[in-house]
């Protein structure tokens, strides 16, 4: 394999994001396998969307993000000029052509196989998530990630999806077959939905405050270039603020859902550690941040954060009571 085919796909696999899509899969995996299924095991049930169907949702989630990472790159050609040109990709390592052409493909098989597993468990209208998710992702990319704070709830908003979506595409099938067992099938499904709401809601906050602290690294071309995020209109210390303010909001609420719901000793050692001082330290190293290098960490250690919450899924079934 000569090394211009290798540039060729490693440029392609940075332009997806594969990490991001890696950490999608995972996620998925976890709430079908380790939270769903756990839990209506307990009460001797089992989930009704096939294998197939699954990887299916996982595919198009999948395909739909890689569009929308695509889609992003293209038109930040610009400004990733001025924050990151070590880091840009179309127009340099991928023609932009080819770019556009990927998004194309990769939204059309993505919404496809989206609407087939929603037809097919006689729920069409669940397609229109991901057409939905697909239109969001292309306006995210054209307008709304330079407009204030509008951006970034939608990339939370979308992230919040990625664990949802899967409970979406099981309750109809879990409704049509257990609804009659009127008295364990409505407690499961609470049960099952406080769960994945709290991650969804985990993920949600934890991005807003990541995708802001992006948007401090990338002050100087977004300025440049006339965005409007909450740096540029606020100021860096108004923006600190908000950004302490979601990781407090953050810890308030792990540790109230471990007091009310989750009250066991390796919840609270799980929390303390994994949670709560990368957190605490991550407060430390926002306030402090005076360069692009200190919110690069700061945000690389949101991701982190979010992937120990992953963590504690995969655990779970095995310390916390009704798995």
């Amino acid at each position: 394999m000569n090394k211009l085919l290798l540039d060729q796909i490693y440029a392609f696999f940075r332009l997806i994001r594969w990490q991001n899509l890696t950490i999608i899969v995972i996620t998925q995996l976890l709430v079908r396998y380790c939270i769903i299924a756990p839990i209506l095991k307990f009460v001797d049930l089992s989930p009704q969307l096939s294998g197939f169907f699954f990887l299916l949702v996982v595919v198009s989630t999948v395909l739909i993000a890689a569009a929308g990472y695509v889609i992003n790159d293209y038109f930040d050609r610009k400004t990733d000029l001025v924050n990151k040109p070590e880091a840009v990709i179309v127009g340099k390592r991928i023609k932009i052509r080819s770019a556009m052409a990927l998004h194309i493909i990769f939204n059309i098989i993505g919404i496809v196989t989206g609407f087939y597993v929603s037809v097919s468990i006689g729920e069409p209208l669940l397609g229109l998530v991901f057409v939905t998710v697909g239109g969001l992702l292309w306006f995210y990319s054209t307008s709304y990630k330079r407009q204030l704070l509008i951006g970034n709830l939608i990339v939370a908003i979308l992230t919040a999806l990625v664990p949802l979506i899967v409970f979406l595409f099981e309750y109809p099938l879990l409704k049509s077959v257990y609804g009659g067992l009127l008295t364990v099938f409505g407690s499961i499904i609470k049960y099952l939905t406080a769960w994945v709401l709290g991650y969804s809601g985990f993920a949600f906050v934890l991005t807003l405050a990541r995708e802001i602290i992006k948007d401090a690294e990338d002050f100087e071309g977004d300025h440049a270039y006339g965005s409007q995020t909450i740096p540029i209109v606020i100021g860096t210390t108004c923006t600190k603020a908000i950004i302490v303010i979601l990781f407090v909001i953050t810890l308030i609420a792990v540790f109230y859902v471990y007091l009310m719901y989750l009250n066991n000793r390796f919840t609270l050692y799980f929390i303390c550690i994994m949670l709560a001082i990368p957190i605490i330290f991550n407060v430390y190293k926002v306030i402090g941040a005076s360069s692009k290098r200190d919110y690069k960490i700061a945000s690389l250690i949101t991701k982190i954060i979010l992937i120990n919450g992953l963590i504690y899924a995969l655990l779970a079934n095995s310390v916390v009571p009704g798995f």
